[in-house]
């Protein structure tokens, strides 16, 4: 890691937990440590086998990237993590990795040094991606030890006998004892664990940690009265992308629905004649995607004085067009006559028709379209 080593920082705000989180979920997958006691103590049976195997197959989701730590009095150094794509072979190289054997050369487990080692790890793998503008995870720590965890500072033989005696953990005061405390305070631990017994018959814990998405704020003054941290500019790259699709996604949605919902009214057309004593007002309901006859003697037709079909009224969505047919009496609108399929833009139309009873006379239908 290129980022400067880590230190515990300052408490986050709820709402910055609730940002990272959110950063978390737009980005798939987690940091899994498979924290695995070394010592003859442990020593896996046909059922913590069955319970591990478990956790792999049924719990890692695609793009989890999993580490295998080993420990006793010394901590292993993290090795490149296995990263899960989802296959088979994946799983295999996992529990392949997977120390199941105690290894009898070793004797005592300091298991403060392990929680601080991984714990501090994962936050420095955190802190790392906060740097360098990388989407943080979510992380969990499963235990695979008989060993006491969260125990205070300063453990005696009478809390873990295994505790090597040059183990600085012995002091509550010591500066590994310190920082060991400080970390258990800062991270947000949660911890569930299952009782297992071993191949010598004695009880186990595996112990599952999880840790939500958390980083490190450090705020520091600058001249004018203000102050820099580290989190917020991050979150603000993190989510000015997807909160700027998301605005949009529901501008765009908001203007279809509201369309939608206008699709689905129905119109209502007020339609009188000149000269008036061919006929009252006559109002008609238009629905999205309906039709209304220009003449002719069918249902939803408007009746004209020499009965004859010259076209008719189409509603597509919140638009209304004139059809007129062929060979037939012409049909004018704002003095024009209409020869094809026209789009009529007001919502107070006029269309002038010739009588075929009365030459002479000119038939003018005035429509009053209300939505």
């Amino acid at each position: 890691m290129t980022c400067p080593t880590i230190t515990p920082g300052q408490p986050l705000k709820d709402w910055q937990k609730r940002a990272l989180n959110l950063v978390a979920r737009l980005d798939s997958g987690r940091d899994l440590v498979f924290a695995i006691d070394l010592t003859d103590s442990v020593g896996l049976d046909p059922e913590a086998r069955i319970r591990l195997n478990q956790i792999i197959e049924d719990s890692l989701k695609s793009g989890d990237r999993v580490y295998i730590i080993p420990f006793a009095s010394q901590v292993y150094p993290v090795e490149t993590p296995i990263k899960y794509t989802g296959k088979k072979e994946d799983i295999e190289k996992i529990i392949e990795t997977i120390p199941l054997k105690a290894d009898q050369n070793l004797k005592n487990s300091d298991i403060q040094k392990a929680e601080l080692s991984i714990y501090k790890q994962l936050a420095q793998l955190n802190q790392c991606k906060l740097v360098e503008n990388q989407p943080i995870k979510p992380q969990s720590v499963i235990w695979i030890t008989d060993a006491p965890l969260f125990t205070d500072p300063g453990i005696t033989s009478n809390i873990w006998i295994e505790t090597p005696k040059i183990s600085p953990f012995r002091n509550a005061n010591s500066q590994p004892s310190k920082e060991r405390k400080t970390w258990l305070e800062t991270l947000p631990l949660k911890q569930r664990s299952r009782t297992i017994i071993n191949e010598k018959n004695e009880p186990y814990k595996l112990t599952i940690v999880d840790i939500p998405p958390t980083v490190q704020e450090f705020c520091t003054p600058v001249p004018g009265g203000q102050e820099t941290c580290l989190v917020t500019p991050y979150i603000i790259k993190q989510l000015w992308l997807p909160t700027s699709i998301l605005t949009l996604g529901i501008i765009a949605l908001s203007i279809f629905l509201k369309n939608w919902l206008s699709w689905q009214k129905k119109w209502q057309l007020r339609i009188d004649f000149e000269p008036h004593n061919l006929d009252e007002e006559k109002r008609v309901n238009l629905a999205n995607n309906k039709r209304i006859y220009l003449g002719g003697d069918a249902a939803d037709s408007i009746e004209l004085p020499d009965s004859e079909l010259r076209g008719y009224l189409e509603r597509k969505r919140n638009r209304l067009f004139l059809v007129p047919l062929k060979d037939t009496p012409s049909i004018s609108w704002k003095g024009k006559e209409v020869t094809k399929k026209t789009p009529l833009v007001k919502e107070k139309i006029t269309l002038t028709i010739q009588n075929q009873k009365r030459k002479t006379q000119e038939i003018e239908i005035n429509i009053k379209v209300k939505k």
